[in-house]
């Protein structure tokens, strides 16, 4: 029943529809929103029942302000009236933008994701973006989690985010969609820029007017125990939302006094502030409170842990003072009974002396020795001697004051607690840790170098060493601590270059520099990165003992060396030699190194400065460094082997794998070498194509940071696209194993199997070609890495052949610093000589015969010598010969047949006579007288005629030789 406008229930039976009450809607009950925009864009302004509320008699739809319409910074848009009012105290409003700055929960809209299909179960279940209170969190692990948010623009506008991004095993981009999950700009480079170490670095992207779907995503990349740094980000603001209804109430901590304000003001220490303040609340006696805090704490007993001890500067007397300060802020109570006091102070010990290159003058500091001048910091500076020069760089030892060119800070993520706080403390003998804010603190050391440069004799050296900086440390621990040591070059970003966990004893770690920049060094120091407000781990310290800077511009000498002088006078001044040339220590003259040796780095005085290169290797014509020409000789058994491997010099290649993660993350470990040629230059280069800023890797000769690694050996780990739903394949940690060639030599195992190497100081098999040395050394190789390359002679392969890694160290290391490849090809044979084939003669046809020449089976060479062309010469044919050897035969043997035969012809007739004579001497010995006269009687015819000779014949002859031979016996 309505009556005048007013609804009334005439019925007291309940029901479920006519039970309803259909009052008029009040002011409270409903609220505007405008309509999409049309066509001519134009829209309207309706109003919308609250939730859970019935009525009637919504004002009518009206029109609305024009779709780009907006309100300035510190006002929102009334939509009764639609005007802009100005925002109220304790609230603030950016006009035509939102912002995030409160992280205690996931703001409404935001949603985490994993976006990788293939993900694991752990990743969709254990792995998000975790709000820290003033900052949001990255997942730690090797799961691909994106935090999203879906806003809708009226207008083109931004988007601007704060972000703190320091580690390279993690990905992070950034990049939007529209509703119909197409990105909006391909073009535009996602992958967002490392980070300094506590530093928050911004970015900003435009935006589309429409849907815009934001994308915040982060990928792990865990390749071993090694826990990865999580992508922090803080404070985002969209801007372009047209209008904003209402002003946003200032986060607890925070406070805004005036009306119309665009942001919050910070609450001061000792001051807290509950949402929404107008002001601040000073803290009660015995509370206190950090700037931006919500609620005020008790103050605790003071202890141990809220005081340090510093040491004064040097009076005039040389000494120094020992002083015990509160840590500021001062939180702690003295007056509770379990407090402790500050320990009394003013205590004097002795000074130390100067570092070298300082001395003192009489007052209470140090000074650096004028120019031309050297000391021990012991006595006063001197000049250096004729033909001398000073050894300019930096040897902190002494840790009174902090040197001129180093400062100190404290920086944490998310307070301000140690902001102003010195980060380090000089403690004597070492420099030390200072107590900071928080156990989570970046405690800072930095160290400025304006330049490097090599001595003068040197100054004409390419490629070489221009100095290093060399420092002692040791950490004392109970927690995660870590030191970090960076490197920042003509202050464009800073580097990781090393890092330290846990306790470590005592040790020296050395950089090598290579260019002539601008360098900052900085050592930082953080006791746990867990977020804490509690000092638990306040004994846990890092103490830099001494560092030593060579080479440096603005230096100190504390020694002198010999130099080269002019050829005018030995009195003349220092002069810089070719590349290549060391000085003569009888004349201080610039000559030149012998052939196939380079110079060192460390030192140019006498002969001895000119190092021989390895076996196998010649020098560069400046004799800077040694390298493999291609070419290698070897003698062997009176047999001179000689190998060509210039067809091998352009860059080889491996890609082996897959390995996976412990999470499943497959990747490869990819390969390039550069066997040999090429003067010398570093041909392999290994590439991060995410970023020239995700991973910064410093190259000799090359610019600052590049994503190029260039050296003999490099490798890099690929990512595959499928593995992390990624566009393209991912190539990152890109390292060098080796930029030093050593040499090599020649050992054969079995026909076929060529090595060639070194005699590598890090390298536990003798054969290797080449062998090569990296020159920077990491925690777990402290004499650096090395590679060696074994070459093998398989004809089966022509051409680059094929690249391969040891069966049971597929990643081609077992240990991490040493590292094994077989190369096989027939470009690794040896060239071909005279031994490596054999003739063969074929048969004699119309006087004429052919030779041949074939390679001998297996052939074991390339290349070298060809085979001779074939031969034909004259001879004799068989068929002549044999007549020849037929009748010869026939001959001879007819021959002695007959002389068989009247040789046993002339025997029977002697063999008689011989028979008849004996009978006839018996007979007269034992019958009859003998006879008066042997004449023939008349009558008698002579029945046997005896002819005698003088001349023996042979049997005769052999007859008479053994009647001779018995007589004698």
């Amino acid at each position: 029943l309505k009556v005048s406008g007013h609804s009334f229930s005439a019925l007291t039976v309940p029901h479920p529809i006519l039970n309803a009450c259909f009052c008029d809607c009040l002011q409270n009950d409903y609220h505007f929103e405008y309509t999409e925009c049309d066509s001519s864009g134009s829209r309207w302004r309706v109003a919308i029942p609250n939730s859970a509320v019935d009525c009637s008699g919504l004002p009518d739809p009206v029109r609305g302000k024009e779709c780009t319409f907006s309100c300035a910074s510190g006002e929102y848009l009334e939509m009764k009236n639609q005007v802009c009012s100005k925002c109220g105290e304790g609230t603030y409003s950016l006009g035509s933008g939102i912002k995030f700055d409160e992280w205690d929960e996931l703001p409404a809209g935001f949603s985490n994701r994993v976006t990788n299909a293939n993900a694991s179960w752990f990743c969709f279940h254990s792995s998000s973006w975790v709000p820290r209170g003033n900052y949001i969190e990255s997942n730690r692990d090797d799961c691909t989690v994106s935090l999203i948010y879906a806003v809708h623009l009226k207008k083109s506008g931004y988007v601007f985010f704060e972000y703190q991004y320091v580690d390279n095993n993690i990905f992070f981009e950034f990049f939007i969609q529209n509703d119909q999950c197409q990105e909006m700009d391909t073009t535009a480079d996602k992958w967002v820029k490392l980070t300094d170490n506590g530093e928050w670095g911004s970015h900003s992207v435009m935006l589309k007017s429409g849907t815009n779907i934001l994308y915040w995503r982060t990928t792990g990349i865990l390749m071993g125990s090694k826990a990865i740094k999580p992508v922090l980000v803080k404070n985002i603001t969209i801007e372009g939302v047209a209008y904003t209804s209402e002003c946003f109430p200032c986060k607890p901590g925070t406070f805004s006094n005036k009306p119309g304000s665009f942001n919050c003001q910070v609450c001061p220490r000792n001051t807290y502030s509950e949402k929404g303040a107008k002001e601040c609340i000073k803290c009660v006696l015995g509370k206190f409170s950090f700037e931006g805090s919500s609620e005020c704490l008790a103050r605790p007993p003071c202890t141990t842990k809220d005081y340090f001890q510093i040491h004064t500067p040097c009076d005039e007397e040389g000494k120094t003072q020992i002083m015990y300060k509160w840590i500021e802020p001062k939180i702690c109570r003295e007056d509770l009974t379990d407090a402790i006091r500050l320990p009394p102070s003013g205590e004097k010990k002795d000074c130390p002396p100067c570092n070298p290159g300082f001395y003192n003058n009489g007052s209470s500091s140090c000074h650096p020795c004028p120019p031309g001048t050297f000391s021990d910091g012991t006595k006063e500076c001197r000049p250096c001697p004729a033909g001398m020069e000073p050894a300019l760089g930096f040897e902190y030892k002494w840790w009174n004051v902090l040197p001129g060119n180093m400062k100190t800070s404290c920086f944490n993520v998310g307070n301000s607690k140690c902001d102003g706080m010195n980060g380090w403390e000089v403690a004597g003998d070492h420099i030390q840790s200072g107590a900071g804010g928080s156990d989570n603190d970046y405690l800072i050391l930095n160290l400025h170098i304006p330049g490097f440069k090599p001595p003068t004799s040197m100054t004409g050296a390419m490629g070489s060493e221009l100095g290093r900086i060399t420092f002692v440390f040791e950490t004392l621990c109970s927690a995660d601590c870590v030191l970090y040591f960076m490197v920042d070059i003509n202050r464009k970003s800073t580097n990781v270059v090393e890092s330290w966990g846990g306790t470590k004893e005592k040790q020296a770690y050395t950089h090598i520099i290579f260019k002539n920049a601008t360098f900052t060094f900085t050592w930082a120091f953080q006791r746990t990165n867990q977020g804490q407000d509690n000092r638990r781990f306040i004994n846990d310290m890092v103490k830099i003992y001494s560092i030593t800077a060579t080479n440096a511009v603005d230096g100190v000498a504390s020694s002198c060396r010999a130099c080269a002088l002019g050829s005018e006078q030995s009195g003349s001044s220092c002069v810089p030699c070719p590349p290549g040339h060391y000085i003569e220590k009888e004349t201080n003259q610039c000559k030149e190194c012998p052939p196939d040796t380079y110079l060192s780095i460390h030192q140019v005085y006498g002969k001895e400065a000119c190092i021989p290169c390895g076996p196998g290797s010649r020098s560069t014509q400046d004799h800077s460094v040694c390298y493999s020409d291609c070419f290698f000789h070897h003698e062997k058994e009176n047999q001179s082997l000689h190998y060509d491997f210039s067809n091998l010099s352009s860059v080889g290649s491996l890609m082996n794998g897959p390995s996976f993660t412990s999470k499943g993350t497959k990747y490869f470990h990819f390969f390039n070498i550069s066997l040999c040629g090429h003067e010398g230059k570093k041909m392999a280069l290994c590439t991060n194509n995410i970023t020239d800023f995700t991973v910064k890797e410093m190259v000799a000769g090359s610019d600052d940071y590049t994503n190029l690694v260039g050296a003999y050996v490099c490798q890099s780990t690929i990512i595959p696209s499928e593995s992390k739903g990624f566009r393209a394949a991912l190539s990152s940690q890109s390292i060098i194993l080796a930029d030093t060639f050593l040499g090599k030599v020649w050992e054969q195992l079995y026909p076929g199997y060529l090595c060639l190497c070194d005699l590598c100081p890090v390298c536990s098999v003798k054969c290797h070609l080449p062998c090569n040395r990296s020159s920077t050394t990491t925690t777990s190789c402290v004499n650096g890495r090395s590679t060696a390359v074994k070459m093998r002679c398989n004809p089966t392969k022509p051409g680059a052949g094929v690249i391969s890694v040891p069966s049971k160290c597929p990643a081609g290391t077992c240990d991490g610093c040493t590292f094994y490849f077989l190369w096989e090809s027939a470009e690794a044979c040896p060239l071909c000589t005279e031994h490596d084939f054999h003739e063969i003669e074929g048969a004699c046809k119309r006087g004429f015969q052919e030779t041949l020449y074939v390679w001998n089976e297996p052939k074991w060479c390339i290349k070298g010598i060809s085979l001779p062309e074939k031969k034909l010469s004259t001879c004799e044919t068989v068929d002549f010969w044999l007549k020849v050897g037929a009748g010869v035969g026939a001959f001879t043997a007819v021959l002695l047949v007959a002389l068989t035969c009247y040789f046993w012809k002339k025997n029977q007739k002697l063999e008689y006579k011989y028979s008849k004579l004996v009978m006839t001497t018996n007979s007269k010995e034992c019958e009859l007288p003998a006879a008066d006269s042997c004449a023939i009687m008349e009558g008698e015819d002579n029945e046997e005629e005896v002819v005698y000779s003088n001349k023996q014949s042979l049997l005769g002859k052999l007859k008479s030789l053994a009647t001779k031979v018995r007589a004698e016996f």
